[in-house]
């Protein structure tokens, strides 16, 4: 029997207890006025496709690791000739149940980049947490194309080995992000694509953005892992990155 948990909305932010991470029905309450149903969060445990999915990362993640091997030495050495440093970018993001994860990505900034962040965080055309900029100068000639092509992502097959990512599950953010969403989004994976990386969400307040995440935590399926898997590729070929 699937047991309830209330969870209050204050401030357009949910305030969920650490339970929900493991229970299987979120209903919020704002003033003592049931949410309509499409935006209840809700949650229910699936084994079977756990298990599949995890068998399905492992797989892809071995694929990746091993047949796209001399792919990975090249576009390191080409990172380093066009800015000298670590080609990989690992950065602390939040996963599954707040735990912290390192998450590995192809260099496409300048080694100093984090200097320049300050200065253009006027800049940003985002009004979610994540600082986004188009032309950003930060990014270097070869990280323009590794990042048209995805190609600065293809690293994260490690992230899927390891299990602290999956192939479609919500966006991982950095702690300080993440601490200005509700916690509810951290009841299942982050994935390396997902509702965020097939949408133009530049437009979209951060409520609708969320709204996002618990469309997939609702619906996750194989079909609809499937779905976004064509639909990211889709988005990868047209050059439409988001």
């Amino acid at each position: 029997m699937s047991k309830e948990i209330t969870a209050v909305v204050q401030n357009d932010a949910v305030s969920v207890e650490q339970a929900v991470l493991d229970g299987t029905l979120v209903t919020d309450i704002v003033n003592n006025a049931l949410l309509k149903p499409r935006e209840y969060i809700s949650f229910k445990k699936k084994p079977v496709y756990d298990f599949f999915k995890r068998v399905f990362d492992i797989v892809v993640s071995l694929i990746c690791l091993t047949v796209g091997l001399p792919i990975y030495i090249i576009i390191a050495a080409v990172i380093m000739i066009d800015d000298f440093g670590n080609p990989l970018f690992i950065q602390e993001r939040v996963g599954k149940k707040g735990k912290i994860f390192r998450m590995i990505k192809f260099r496409t900034m300048y080694v100093h980049s984090d200097s320049m962040k300050e200065n253009l965080m006027s800049q940003n055309e985002y009004e979610s947490v994540h600082f986004k900029i188009h032309n950003d100068p930060r990014i270097t000639r070869v990280g323009r194309f590794l990042r048209k092509t995805s190609l600065d992502e293809i690293t994260q097959a490690v992230n899927l080995l390891t299990g602290s990512m999956t192939i479609i599950g919500p966006r991982p953010f950095v702690k300080s992000e993440q601490d200005q969403l509700s916690q509810d989004r951290l009841c299942v994976k982050p994935g390396l694509s997902g509702y965020w990386q097939i949408t133009d969400t530049t437009q979209m307040t951060k409520e609708e953005q969320l709204e996002l995440d618990y469309k997939y935590i609702r619906e996750r399926s194989f079909k609809t892992d499937i779905s976004i898997i064509i639909k990211t590729v889709m988005v990868v070929i047209r050059h439409k990155n988001y």
